[in-house]
């Protein structure tokens, strides 16, 4: 299937990211109740730029729904993402 233009300018922009801005970005969203479209074209590609680095993302993806419940931090060691606070 073919990806909307949306999510390839999303992923474009993520893919030039280092890991920490990323963080940054997911953060942001988090309590975030609003919903679009575009929202969730962002949030895929993000989830999707985590996983194509390899990190764990099985605390804030269950390859469904992306959880924005709490915010994360990189941990460097295990290669994931955890919640913070």
């Amino acid at each position: 299937m073919q990806q909307h233009i949306y999510y390839i300018k999303f992923a474009l922009r993520f893919a030039d990211m280092q890991i920490t801005e990323l963080v940054t970005v997911f953060n942001q969203q988090v309590a975030n109740s609003g919903w679009s479209s575009m929202r969730a074209y962002h949030d895929q590609a993000l989830i999707d730029e985590f996983q194509r680095r390899g990190i764990n993302t099985t605390f804030v993806y269950d390859g469904k729904t992306i959880f924005f419940a709490h915010p994360v931090i990189y941990e460097l060691s295990e290669n994931k993402l955890i919640a913070i606070g």
